[in-house]
């Protein structure tokens, strides 16, 4: 067994920010990630990071109160306010941070950090470096943990939680390298392991965004909230759904039909290609049911060429070379294929402002968490910043959980037990003679998930995929291993990832059922209309061992700062 004070699973921008904050505390700390930190999805965030530093010309009026109420507003009111209001503030402190650790920020001519217009926010306030920013925040923390000489084990899979007498007290992770389980104990444990966008068949998500972090806690006891709130970007790239940045229409591009309309008029006629990802995405989608798809086809156009060659090179290069060598077009000549692709999770595992859970010993924070900022749509620009903040506060918190302990022993016989039931259930699947195969019931729970739990829902389509995913979860109880090698077994990773990934779908299906209304990316046929009086609240989905779904309950939003009101752009 290995042991250190804390553990955070997940080396991107929330699990780096956690460690740091941890470790400059003086904290024993140590990061489990499947790759390089410098590989984490994290950087492939593109568009740009939100704080009200008014420093564009047009955003001289900007300010924190404005940006909180921006992202209520556009969560169509589920967001959480004091949380939206905290994330607003600790916002100007993360970028000036992140600039002073050597962040290369894009700049305006007077040296100020550069900001663009983004969807739903009423002033540019989308900080960036050119169309990367993810990238570059990512590898400034990076640095920064190297500096600090953070601990990292590298190429681990951390497969469930060590939990003695309700208290999170270590990981059990697969050692690609080396083969094996091992246990590692600490005193608390920071889950930051992103989304579940693999779920979905048309994602923009990296392999490694499978939800691990979510369905280990979920399993464990601890609560998902919000899960029926899943984002689709409205632009991903049409025959890869490779993500094309929020950034190209902040810099100015338009979106077109197939009878060369900038049809967002008649969606979003002030906010035009910048209204918020929900809208614009079923704006998109209903172009395409309609038939105004570019020459009748599942896509629309995505156009830059008006911007010119210099402003392309500049501010957008990333998304010139990913279109290039993607798509086969280069956006400076031709305009670019895009349809609405799966993208983020505003739903997760529950936790307060500072990251702490219902388990003592155990924080989450980022995409993998759920405080709840983002309510039932992310405003572009937040999901950086959210990293970054709530990753920062959840290191403080930590430190301050470690301070109360009077005995930092945890239970060795627990995290022995806990080790040794994993290399068990891996033993089991390999000698198993399960009929059923992994990968062809994951590509059947990605495509339901696409078909029945997309842009556009009712009850029978829902039920339907339901009822199928049901019939998947069943069938995985039938699946063995293909390769029982000790070494870089990605087969068992994928085959003991496979159940949690379908009790992730189910707390969508359920939850999105049970919610009669339409909010924010829950958009309901059947019910078509935001319902504040019976679905103004928080849905908490709990694990259930002996039955197929989960256990929905409810809790209150937090209001208080700002009144509700129709959401209009």
């Amino acid at each position: 067994m290995i042991h250190h004070d804390v553990i955070v699973v997940g080396g991107g921008l929330s699990g780096l920010r956690a460690a740091i904050e941890a470790k400059r505390a003086g904290v024993d700390v140590a990061i489990l990630s499947q790759v390089h930190p410098g590989r984490s999805h994290s950087g492939q965030a593109q568009g740009g990071i939100n704080a009200a530093l008014g420093n564009h010309p047009d955003g001289r009026d900007d300010n924190r109160e404005k940006h909180a109420f921006d992202t209520v507003k556009g969560g169509d009111f589920l967001v959480d306010q004091d949380c939206a209001v905290q994330m607003a503030e600790d916002a100007p402190r993360v970028i000036y941070e992140m600039d002073h650790w050597g962040c290369p920020f894009s700049r305006f001519e007077d040296g100020t950090i550069a900001q663009r217009p983004f969807g739903g926010a009423g002033f540019p306030r989308c900080c960036y470096g050119a169309d990367k920013t993810g990238h570059y925040l990512l590898h400034t923390l990076v640095e920064q943990a190297y500096r600090l000489q953070v601990k990292m084990y590298v190429e681990q899979y951390v497969a469930s939680l060590i939990v003695h007498e309700g208290v999170c007290q270590g990981v059990v992770a697969y050692d690609m390298i080396r083969g094996g389980f091992e246990a590692f104990t600490a005193n608390a444990v920071v889950i930051a392991t992103g989304g579940a966008g693999r779920t979905y068949s048309n994602t923009t998500n990296s392999l490694i965004s499978t939800g691990c972090g979510m369905f280990m806690a979920y399993h464990a006891g601890v609560p998902l909230k919000d899960m029926e709130f899943v984002q689709f970007h409205p632009t991903g790239l049409y025959t890869t759904q490779i993500l094309m940045t929020e950034g190209a229409r902040g810099e100015g591009g338009y979106l077109i039909n197939d009878k060369g309309e900038r049809f967002m008029e008649k969606y979003a006629p002030k906010f035009m290609e910048l209204a918020p990802r929900d809208i614009t995405a079923r704006s998109i989608q209903i172009e395409i049911n309609e038939g105004r798809g570019i020459g009748g086809k599942g896509y629309v156009h995505l156009d830059l060429r008006h911007l010119g060659a210099e402003k392309i090179l500049e501010r957008l290069p990333g998304i010139r070379d990913l279109a290039i060598h993607f798509e086969g077009v280069d956006p400076i000549e031709e305009p670019i294929p895009v349809v609405p692709s799966q993208h983020y999770w505003m739903g997760g595992i529950d936790t307060d402002v500072n990251g702490a859970t219902v388990m003592p010993g155990l924080y989450a924070a980022g995409e993998c968490a759920c405080v709840s900022v983002h309510g039932a749509n992310r405003l572009g620009g937040n999901s950086l910043l959210e990293t970054i903040v709530f990753g920062r506060r959840a290191g403080a918190e930590v430190v301050r959980y470690l301070e109360t302990l009077t005995d930092r022993r945890p239970n060795a016989r627990s995290a022995f037990a806990a080790a040794q039931m994993m290399e068990q259930k891996v033993e089991e699947l390999g000698v198993r003679e399960g009929k059923e195969n992994a990968y062809e019931l994951r590509a059947v729970m990605t495509e339901v998930m696409k078909d029945h739990f997309f842009l556009f829902r009712d009850e029978a389509a829902m039920r339907e995929g339901l009822e199928r995913l049901l019939q998947v979860k069943e069938r995985v109880k039938n699946i063995n291993l293909r390769w029982t090698g000790s070494v870089f077994n990605v087969d068992m990773i994928r085959t003991v990832e496979l159940e949690g990934m379908v009790d992730l779908a189910l707390c969508v299906a359920v939850g999105a059922l049970e919610r009669q209304e339409s909010r924010g990316a829950h958009f309901r046929t059947d019910y078509n209309t935001r319902d504040d009086l019976n679905w103004l609240k928080h849905t908490l989905a709990y694990y259930q061992p002996d039955a197929a779904g989960p256990r929905l309950d409810s809790k209150p939003v937090t209001l208080g700062h700002f009144e509700l009101q129709e959401r209009k752009y």
